[in-house]
């Protein structure tokens, strides 16, 4: 089962959470030993610019054709 959560810290450990329907599929209780694999997952600017339209040709080329005037 693969899932994406964060890390918050505790102390000073890091601590990670197990969604709810994630223990329920997988039919976790509180104290059990359970085998996790760590991916570092790079940030994505995916989303980052809500409702700023789409890229037009014009865009592509606004900061280099204003340079040469």
């Amino acid at each position: 089962m693969d899932m994406i959560t964060k890390t918050r810290k505790l102390g000073g450990s890091l601590i990670v959470t197990i969604p709810k329907p994630v223990v329920e599929e997988q039919g976790l209780v509180p104290n059990q030993l359970v085998k996790i694999e760590i991916y570092k997952l790079e940030k994505s600017g995916f989303g980052l610019f809500k409702n700023g339209g789409p890229f037009t040709k014009e865009d592509k080329l606004r900061g280099q054709l204003d340079q040469y005037g």
